[in-house]
């Protein structure tokens, strides 16, 4: 099984993993409104070859043959004042 990965052009570190080249047939049409015109990142194998960066395989694989896609979005952002006040506790 391979994965085809497409980078968001609104949405910094956003991937959009489908399993065809430019088949979006199965993905939401609000999520791709929001996501913008998919740009292509890369094609890769499931087989456990290669390593998928900040993505779990099998869940990649599951989301896949359930809905047809996988979305990746960037972690969240760590709040600074959040982090000063939790350090200031400490001290």
């Amino acid at each position: 099984m391979f994965c085809v990965i497409y980078r968001s052009p609104k949405r910094d570190q956003t991937y959009l993993y489908v399993e065809k080249k430019d088949d979006f047939s199965r993905v939401p049409a609000e999520l791709l409104q929001g996501f913008g015109k998919p740009q292509l990142a890369m094609v890769l194998p499931l087989d456990g070859s290669k390593r998928l960066a900040n993505a779990d395989q099998a869940k990649v694989k599951t989301a896949l043959l359930e809905q047809g896609y996988y979305l990746q979005v960037p972690p969240p952002m760590e709040s600074l004042l959040k982090m000063h006040l939790e350090k200031g506790k400490k001290d």
